[in-house]
C-alpha cells in the first residue's frame, strides 16, 4: 500500500516549529545556568523566527497537502503569523519568571512551541480527523503550562480547572464530529460541503443539527464565548501572566480559524440553521463579558472577562458568513492580539515591582511613576473600548460593516452598545493610573544594629507562603538575584505592542491588504 504523496515545502512550518520544541526541550537537559535561562528562550524565539518566515515563504500557495488533510493558504499562513508573534511576546515575558525555574525550562518551552504546532496544525485541517488531532495538540501543553507555578496553589487549581473542563469541552466536539459523518458519510469539509448541497433534505436531519450544535459548544468553549466561559476568569488569574497572556490571544486566534474553516466552508450550505444561534452566542457572550468585567478588582480576572466580550464581537464575522466578515475578523483577531499583550505586559511588570499582584491598586499613580508602562496600557484600555486612533475602534468599524452589509444590523447594534459598556472598566484602570496617587512601598527599618533574621516571622499567605515568599513569586526572583524593576524586556513587549495598535488604527491600509489576502481562501464565500 502506497503511502499519501507529503508536500514538505508546505509542512515546513509545522515541521519547523515542532522540530525546534525538541531541540529546545534536549538543551534544557544541560545543567549549566546560561544555557537554561539564556539559551533556551533565545532557542524558542529562534524557533518562532523561523516558523513565521516558512509561512511567509508558502504565503500564496493555496495547496492541499498530506492528501488534502491539511490547507496550506494564505488564512493558515496569516494565522501562523499570529501564533509567531503572540509565542514570541511569551516567551520575553518569561524570560525571567518564576514558572520557567519551577517546572524546568526546557520543558515550559518546549511545551509552548508544541501548543504553537497544533495551532498550526488546527487552522490548516481540512477534515474532522485532522482537526480533533490539532485541537488536542494545541489543548494539552496548555494544561500543563498553567500550573507550572507548582508552589503557587492558584496555578494548580487553573490547571486541573482547565483539564477537566477542556477535557468536557473536546468530548463535547469530537461527540458532534462523530454525528456529523454519521450524516454525510465524510470527514472532509469540502466534501462535506457538496454533500449538505446536493441534498437540501439533510439541512432538517436530527444527526446532523446535533453535531452542528455540539461542534459548535465545543469550539465555544476553546473561544471562551459564553455562556461556556465559566472556566475562563479561573484559570486566565490563576495561571502564571506569560501563559495567561498567550492563552487570551493564541488560543483564541486558533478558536476562531478553526471556527471559520469548519463553518464557512464545510458547513456553509447550512449557514441559515447556524447563523441564528452564533448570533445569539455573540449577544450572550457581550453582554455576560461586559458585566462580569464591572466589578473586578483582579486586572487579570478583568481582562478574562473582557476576552468573553470580545469573543462575541469576533463571533459576528463568522455569522455573516461573507468574505468581508472573514476579513474583519482576521484584522481584529490581530489587533485584539497586540492590545492584549500590550495590557498583560503591564500586569507582568507591575507584579514583579509591587506586593499587590495583579490588582487594579497595582497600577496606581503608573502614570507619573512609570510612563513607559502607563502609555502602553492606556492604549490597551483604549483600543479595547474601541475609542478612535486604535486598532481596535477600526477593527470594530470592520465588524459593524459586516455585519450590516450581511443583514445583520441588530447584531452590530449589539456591538456598538457592548463597548460603550465596557468603557465603565476600561476608563477605571486608566483612572488608576492617572488619578491616584502610587502606592506606598514598603519601609524596611534602617535601626543600627537591626537584623531581619531577628524580625517575628511573617504571616502566612495563601497555600502557606510567606508574604516575602509571596513577594518573590511575583517578582520572578525566587532566589533573591536582580532587583525589584520590570525587566527591559517585559517593557519592549509592552511599547512595541502599543505603537502597533496605534499605527493599525492611524493607518490600518497594510493590515487591511493582509486580511483581505487571508479572506480570499475562502473561495465559496461572496
Amino acid at each position: 500500500m502506497k503511502g499519501p504523496s507529503i508536500d514538505w515545502a508546505g509542512l515546513s512550518p509545522v515541521l519547523a516549529v515542532m522540530g525546534g520544541a525538541m531541540i529546545v526541550l534536549l538543551t534544557g537537559l544541560l545543567r549549566s545556568r546560561f544555557v537554561r535561562e539564556s539559551l533556551v528562550p533565545l532557542l524558542a524565539i529562534a524557533t518562532l523566527a523561523t516558523f513565521a518566515g516558512l509561512s511567509i515563504w508558502q504565503w500564496d500557495e493555496g495547496k492541499d497537502i498530506v492528501s488534502a488533510a491539511l490547507r496550506v493558504d494564505t488564512f493558515a499562513m496569516y494565522l501562523n503569523c499570529l501564533f509567531a508573534v503572540a509565542g514570541i511576546a511569551a516567551v520575553l515575558l518569561s524570560w525571567r519568571a518564576l514558572a520557567p525555574r519551577e517546572s524546568a525550562h526546557g520543558e515550559y518551552y518546549s511545551l509552548l512551541l508544541f501548543s504553537i504546532g497544533g495551532m498550526a496544525v488546527l487552522v490548516a485541517a481540512q477534515n474532522t480527523v485532522t482537526l480533533f488531532l490539532g485541537f488536542e495538540l494545541l489543548s494539552i501543553p496548555l494544561y500543563v503550562l498553567c500550573a507550572t507555578e507548582m508552589r503557587r496553589a492558584s496555578s494548580l487549581e487553573s490547571g486541573l480547572k482547565y483539564l477537566v473542563i477542556g477535557s468536557v469541552g473536546s468530548a463535547t466536539l469530537v461527540y458532534g464530529l462523530a454525528l456529523l459523518y454519521g450524516a454525510t458519510g465524510s470527514t472532509d469539509f469540502s466534501e462535506m460541503a457538496g454533500i449538505l448541497a446536493a441534498r437540501g433534505d439533510l439541512a432538517r436531519d436530527s444527526l446532523l443539527l446535533g453535531g452542528v450544535a455540539l461542534v459548535v459548544v465545543g469550539l465555544a468553549f476553546k473561544a471562551s464565548v459564553a455562556p461556556f466561559h465559566q472556566w475562563t476568569p479561573d484559570v486566565y488569574e490563576g495561571a502564571p501572566t506569560p501563559i495567561t497572556s498567550f492563552m487570551a490571544v493564541a488560543t483564541k486566534a486558533a478558536a476562531f480559524g478553526v471556527l471559520l474553516r469548519m463553518m464557512d466552508v464545510a458547513l456553509l450550505p447550512v449557514a441559515e440553521d447556524w447563523g441564528v444561534v452564533l448570533a445569539a452566542l455573540a449577544v450572550v457572550s457581550i453582554v455576560v463579558g461586559n458585566v462580569g468585567a464591572l466589578g473586578q478588582s483582579s486586572l487579570k480576572r478583568l481582562l478574562a472577562w473582557s476576552s468573553v466580550a470580545q469573543a462575541g464581537y469576533l463571533l459576528a464575522g463568522v455569522v455573516v458568513a461573507t468574505r468581508l466578515g472573514v476579513q474583519a475578523t482576521v484584522f481584529y483577531l490581530a489587533v485584539y492580539m497586540l492590545m492584549t499583550l500590550a495590557a498583560f505586559a503591564v500586569v507582568v511588570a507591575r507584579e514583579r515591582e509591587t506586593d499587590l499582584g495583579d490588582h487594579v491598586d497595582s497600577v496606581n499613580g503608573l502614570g507619573w511613576t512609570r510612563p513607559w508602562l502607563a502609555w502602553p496600557l492606556t492604549i490597551a484600555m483604549l483600543s479595547l473600548a474601541g475609542l478612535p486612533a486604535t486598532g481596535g475602534f477600526i477593527g470594530k468599524i470592520s465588524l459593524l460593516e459586516a455585519t450590516v452589509d450581511g443583514g445583520w444590523t441588530w447584531l452590530g447594534i449589539a456591538i456598538v452598545l457592548g463597548s460603550a459598556a465596557s468603557l465603565a472598566y476600561y476608563l477605571r484602570v486608566i483612572a488608576a493610573m492617572w488619578m491616584r496617587p502610587a502606592p506606598a512601598a514598603r519601609a524596611v527599618p534602617a535601626l543600627a544594629g537591626g537584623s531581619q533574621e531577628l524580625d517575628p516571622p511573617e504571616a502566612p499567605r495563601e497555600g502557606g507562603a510567606t508574604e516575602g515568599a509571596f513577594a518573590a513569586e511575583h517578582d520572578g526572583h525566587a532566589d533573591g538575584d536582580g532587583d525589584r524593576r520590570g525587566h527591559w524586556e517585559v517593557t519592549l513587549v509592552a511599547v512595541v505592542a502599543a505603537i502597533a495598535t496605534l499605527a493599525a488604527g492611524i493607518y490600518p491600509d497594510p493590515l487591511f491588504d493582509v486580511a483581505r489576502d487571508a479572506s480570499e481562501s475562502f473561495r465559496a464565500l461572496l
